[in-house]
């Protein structure tokens, strides 16, 4: 008797399908806490990238508007923000709602931007304001604001006496920004 039952058959049977699953969950299960460190790591950078494209926005408002521009920072538990406007220093809360800032009457937001706990990135400063000059783009005054991520490593964006932003990380921690 012949018996080509078996010589035809395709696909894959349960228990191979099984293995080929709880092998794909192993690989992925020690896959995840990297993967977690790089979405951290990407976080880290684009909001320092952000946050230095923005203190450049704020200068260069103050010499095409030929206005006063501040940078304004808060923190509070629910996370940090950081409002660019026009008018004095606390006139402007970016912690109110979800949209722009809410400013006094004679202040006008530029522009918002909100780091959330949720972000995984916090922002600390030196300075609750930054004030642009439109005559000459300086500040006053010089500030520090540091950028943290989960994982400790941070970035930091130093605004001088000329109104120049330089960025930096301590230790060189994060790839792509000279040591602090």
């Amino acid at each position: 008797m012949n018996d080509n039952h078996n010589a035809g058959q395709r696909g894959i049977t349960l228990i191979e399908a099984c293995i080929t699953l709880a092998v794909l969950a192993t690989v992925a299960a020690s896959a995840a806490p990297g993967m977690r460190g790089l979405i951290d790591a990407r976080r880290l950078a684009g909001a320092a990238t952000q946050l230095g494209y923005d203190l450049q926005f704020a200068r260069g408002a103050a010499i095409a508007r030929n206005q006063r521009v501040r940078f304004s920072v808060q923190t509070s538990v629910a996370g940090s923000c950081y409002v660019i406007h026009t008018g004095a220093a606390g006139q402007c809360d970016c912690h109110r709602g979800d949209g722009p800032a809410v400013c006094g009457s004679d202040a006008q937001e530029l522009r918002t931007v909100r780091l959330s706990s949720a972000d995984r990135v916090a922002m600390q400063s030196n300075v609750a304001s930054i004030l642009f000059d439109p005559l000459h783009g300086t500040s006053t005054p010089t500030g520090t604001l540091r950028l943290v991520g989960a994982d400790g490593r941070e970035v930091r964006q130093i605004v001088n006496v000329l109104g120049r932003v330089r960025a930096c990380s301590p230790q060189g921690s994060v790839p792509g920004y000279r040591a602090c």
